[in-house]
């Protein structure tokens, strides 16, 4: 096993702790004894040894490596991209209008297939769900979007298993020559963790999977750390089968207590080789680190 720590830090964002379901804290001064110490760095490194312990080798691993999870956008944009900044917008606002008619019929499963033939069949979903995914709640006098049609085709996604061939809705969209293309094949339900959460270990899990490097050699995710402190930490363990990740907040920086606001924080985390199939995991929830991206973030 190698432990590493990630120092590199990117953008900075204001959440309320409430909005994202972790429990308010009324000073940070625990949280400063338990992770800013030798001892708490023993707690996480003590973890993230447990959690790999329990991944590799395990039925939950083989079920992970046998199935679909995309690591990367399930929405590719025109070729060249989004024409203006009012487009860019609606895109950002989920802000479409529909003016033409969608499929109402398409086949219930496709393939998800990768190099060397390997393939798994998933359930699709219909053209009218995946624009509303995509749409969300039109917003009157915002910039919008017109999708004019859509059709089933291919695009490519990264995934746990490297990029795949996934069926997608194309969108055609209006004053673009090229489609919007959604991914519709429907992920594989995650495995059960062959480890408990840790309830016991100060700071929180991480907050998402931005991106994978090309390269597989680093990887960018957003940690959570309080406005009291001095920003997060990320340290990593890769082992043959996994690359836990564990999540800390530096020291204590003002006196007083903290308020019900926490800061997410992009970070880059480098590592020794590249993930290829090895599972990303979170060593408090014992759980794959889940993907989501930037969206939604700023």
């Amino acid at each position: 096993m190698r432990i590493r720590v990630s120092s590199s830090l990117h953008l900075r964002f204001g959440v309320a702790l409430s909005a994202i379901g972790l429990a308010a804290v009324s000073g940070c001064g625990s949280q400063r004894a338990a992770v800013g110490s030798d001892s708490g760095t023993d707690v996480l490194t003590n973890r993230a040894r447990q959690v790999a312990a329990a991944w590799d080798g395990s039925a939950a691993a083989a079920a992970w490596r046998a199935g679909y999870y995309p690591m990367g956008e399930a929405v590719q944009l025109p070729r060249g991209g989004l024409l203006s900044q009012a487009d860019k917008q609606a895109y950002e606002n989920q802000n479409f209008v529909l003016r033409g008619e969608l499929p109402s019929t398409g086949p219930k499963d496709g393939q998800v297939t990768w190099a060397g033939d390997e393939s798994v069949t998933r359930p699709l979903v219909g053209a009218d769900e995946s624009y509303k995914a995509l749409a969300g709640a039109r917003i009157d006098g915002e910039p919008h979007l017109t999708v004019t049609g859509a059709k089933l085709g291919e695009m490519t996604v990264a995934t746990s298993r490297g990029p795949a061939t996934v069926p997608a809705w194309l969108f055609t969209l209006d004053g673009y020559a090229t489609p919007l293309k959604q991914a519709a094949a429907v992920p594989s339900k995650l495995p059960p963790a062959p480890i408990k959460a840790a309830r016991d270990i100060p700071g929180y899990p991480l907050n998402r999977l931005v991106r994978i490097a090309a390269d597989g050699r680093s990887v960018v995710v957003i940690a959570l750390h309080r406005v009291c402190d001095d920003g997060p930490k990320v340290d990593v363990m890769e082992t043959r089968g996994s690359v836990v990740l564990s999540s800390a907040v530096k020291d204590h920086r003002n006196g007083g207590t903290c308020t019900k606001q926490a800061r997410m924080q992009q970070m880059t985390v480098k590592l020794a080789r590249p993930v290829d199939d090895r599972v990303l995991l979170d060593a408090r929830t014992g759980q794959p680190v889940p993907y989501k991206g930037l969206r939604g973030t700023s």
